[in-house]
């Protein structure tokens, strides 16, 4: 529906705004390898079935993420529209059982469409990504 690269494009925003250089891919754009040779990375995606990554193409580029978290630091953000963000709790449980450092020590989420502070959220997290 588009509410993840809204919040995509939001965090890259926030990335630039602190003098880094980024770009936004979808999973089928790259491989988990990209984020492999990356010091930090966002990660996005939305809340999907019973409050699950979405299965086709994040889950596997998540468990592949996985492999490889350790020392890394990553920002997590995503939305959702039912429940109450469990999707986003576990997804954060994963990446620090991994060995990533989550930036902002959760994270960022909204229901639905991302509203204005939720956007603001999203340029926040990207600051603090290239500040890590």
């Amino acid at each position: 529906t588009g509410n993840t690269e809204a919040m995509a494009n939001a965090v890259a925003e926030g990335m630039r705004e602190a003098g880094a250089e980024c770009a936004v891919w979808t999973p089928a754009d790259v491989g988990a390898d990209a984020v492999k040779e990356l010091d930090a990375a966002a990660l996005g995606c939305p809340a999907m079935g019973a409050e699950v990554l979405e299965e086709m193409e994040m889950e596997p580029f998540v468990q592949d993420v996985e492999r490889f978290a350790n020392g890394k630091k990553i920002a997590l953000f995503g939305s959702y529209g039912w429940g109450d963000g469990q999707w986003m709790r576990d997804w954060e449980d994963r990446m620090t059982a991994a060995g990533a450092t989550l930036v902002g020590g959760e994270g960022v989420i909204c229901q639905e469409a991302p509203d204005e502070a939720a956007l603001q959220n999203c340029i926040e997290i990207g600051k603090q990504l290239v500040n890590a």
